[in-house]
């Protein structure tokens, strides 16, 4: 079992930044992946970015935002930056057992958090 919660939302406007925190416990962190993904009313929820044997980012938030970790403290966060209305969402956690899976496919992740609203205000 793995337990995730996130923190680190709120309201903030175009152009501003934020970083969402996401604090795990239950299972060795190092050996999993892990992920953030996002979900806006009516939408579907859609992969944002991933860290495990590689780094991984959705194309609409590559170069503003940064996914990285903190093994010794067993936190994933994710630093965004130049925030724009369009991001505004639920943004969950996820951790990936498996190091080799897609990373992308929502179905890969075993575990989520509660989720985290942000919302960007133009």
């Amino acid at each position: 079992q793995v337990q995730l919660v996130e923190s680190g939302g709120g309201l903030v406007q175009a152009g501003d930044s934020l970083r969402l925190s996401c604090a795990a416990s239950g299972r060795t962190f190092s050996s999993v992946a892990m992920g953030w993904f996002r979900q806006a009313p009516g939408k579907e929820r859609e992969f944002v970015a991933a860290i495990g044997r590689i780094t991984y980012y959705a194309d609409s938030v590559k170069g503003r935002f940064a996914i990285s970790r903190d093994n010794a403290k067993n936190t994933v966060y994710l630093q965004m930056n130049s925030l724009k209305p369009e991001d505004t969402a639920v943004y969950y956690c996820a951790a990936d057992l498996n190091l080799y899976s897609d990373y992308v496919d929502i179905r890969a992740y075993e575990y989520w958090g509660q989720g985290t609203q942000v919302t960007v205000s133009s």
